[in-house]
């Protein structure tokens, strides 16, 4: 018997029986679409996750902090030599240090007495998303920044001390056309409003641009002042001569060191998958650091655990399918017992008749499947707008969603239910390949 004459047998028993097929064929949507669902939940959140943490930050970045002892108990520095060191290091791409420094910022009526500088290489500032304006330029002949776009708000009025958190509304300081009164030597200001001492000089420096986004909007550069580290250096140099920069190490005398010491650096691997053996070198020298990799590992896990539960849940779903795949392959055999004798009678070979029963069941797999995917993506629609309502746009926009499903699950899904199919026919299939001809044939 030829394949195709087997296709046209099974799908026309199939569709002789119209509402059995379709009874049977409604559980494998079901079971076919739990799954799914269920699925592209977990893989929804373990996306979202790895999203929000991409948006914060690299997972080929490790940040370590200016504060560690060597194995002798002496106190190490983050500067330019270790920085060298850290290059040398296997699948180390880049090494990218961060000068901080507060200062405090003045423009009419406004000021801000803790603004923070970063002072950061070009490469970094070259992934700053400019909103308004320009990039700092290092070359310039003064110190450049680019303000983050929420650092208007940490300014007040002097005179009434009231800022954006007591009236809600936004300072009107002019970053982009007005310069800014910037004192670097914070002690020396206080000192002077309590008296003391003569106050510190101001420097007019000018904001070359904003970080895009609005008062409201968060992003990796959204606080403090950013520009190129090395005018950083040379303004802090040029303000403190040689006396020593506050939050910069001093030597026993009191001296400061020739080289400048970093607060934090970001050491960049080449891959994600060496990423935690660059970090337990680094911490083997002494220095504390910390990869995002290491909480996504902890988080992965957790999501696998999720999909494997949820997916399980499904999975009785399509369990009880199976159980009504048999049940109709069984009472379909025992309806058509004369048929199956007539075709052994007529030479049929056993494979064929099979193969014939293993088709019929494969095909309600498939269409169930089919359906049952079209139906899980409409679900996953639905769940993600209700999730945006209900959450506030946190799912099911440009974030990520509750619910996604790739492709690669909904070909497993139809293949699993395909598969579930031929199982659930095979016993059915070896009983019709059982029957005794003659017996079939007297059968009523």
């Amino acid at each position: 018997m030829r394949f195709s004459d087997l296709v046209r047998m099974s799908t026309g028993n199939l569709w002789r029986r119209k509402l059995r097929t379709l009874l049977t064929v409604l559980g494998v949507v079901i079971g076919t679409a739990s799954i799914i669902v269920m699925v592209s939940i977990g893989i929804g959140q373990n996306r979202s996750l790895m999203q929000a943490i991409e948006e914060s930050g690299s997972l080929m970045m490790i940040q370590v902090w200016n504060y560690g002892r060597g194995s002798s108990g002496e106190e190490l520095l983050l500067n330019d030599s270790m920085l060298e060191e850290f290059k040398k290091m296997d699948h180390v791409e880049r090494v990218a240090p961060r000068l901080n420094f507060n200062v405090i910022m003045k423009q009419g009526p406004y000021i801000s007495e803790y603004v923070n500088v970063y002072g950061v290489d070009q490469e970094t500032l070259d992934k700053i998303p400019v909103g308004e304006g320009r990039l700092p330029d290092k070359d310039a002949d003064s110190l450049e920044f680019i303000v983050g776009n929420v650092t208007p708000r940490e300014f007040s009025n002097e005179k009434t001390g009231k800022g954006y958190w007591d009236t809600g509304e936004v300072p009107e300081v002019d970053f982009i056309n007005q310069p800014l009164f910037t004192i670097f030597d914070r002690n020396a200001y206080w000192n002077s409003q309590n008296g003391e001492g003569e106050p510190p000089k101001k420097y007019l420096l000018q904001a070359s641009g904003m970080v895009e986004g609005d008062i409201e909007t968060w992003g990796e550069y959204s606080y403090g002042v950013y520009c190129h580290i090395d005018s950083l250096k040379a303004m802090l140099q040029k303000v403190f001569r040689n006396k020593p920069i506050p939050g910069q190490p001093t030597q026993k005398n009191g001296k400061p060191y020739k080289e400048f010491c970093y607060e934090e650096v970001q050491v960049y691997a080449d891959e994600m998958e060496n990423v935690m053996d660059i970090l337990e070198k680094i911490q083997e020298i002494g220095f504390q650091a910390y990869s995002n990799v290491e909480y996504v590992q902890d988080m992965q896990k957790q999501s696998q655990t999720t999909q494997l539960v949820l997916g399980g849940i499904g999975a009785v779903s399509l369990f009880v399918a199976a159980i009504g795949i048999a049940n109709t392959m069984m009472m379909s055999i025992y309806e058509r017992t004369k048929e199956i004798g007539v075709l052994k009678v007529l030479g049929c070979a056993m494979g064929n008749i099979r193969t014939l029963f293993l088709m019929e069941a494969a095909f309600i797999g498939f269409i169930g499947g089919i359906v049952g995917i079209m139906l899980s993506y409409g679900l996953s629609v639905v769940i993600n707008n209700v999730a945006s309502k209900s959450m506030g746009g946190m799912y099911g926009s440009g974030n990520g969603s509750i619910s996604y499903i790739p492709p690669w699950l909904a070909l497993a899904a139809l293949g699993f239910a395909v598969m579930i199919g031929i199982v659930s026919g095979f016993l059915p299939a070896l009983r019709a390949m059982k029957l005794s001809p003659l017996a079939a044939i007297r059968n009523e």
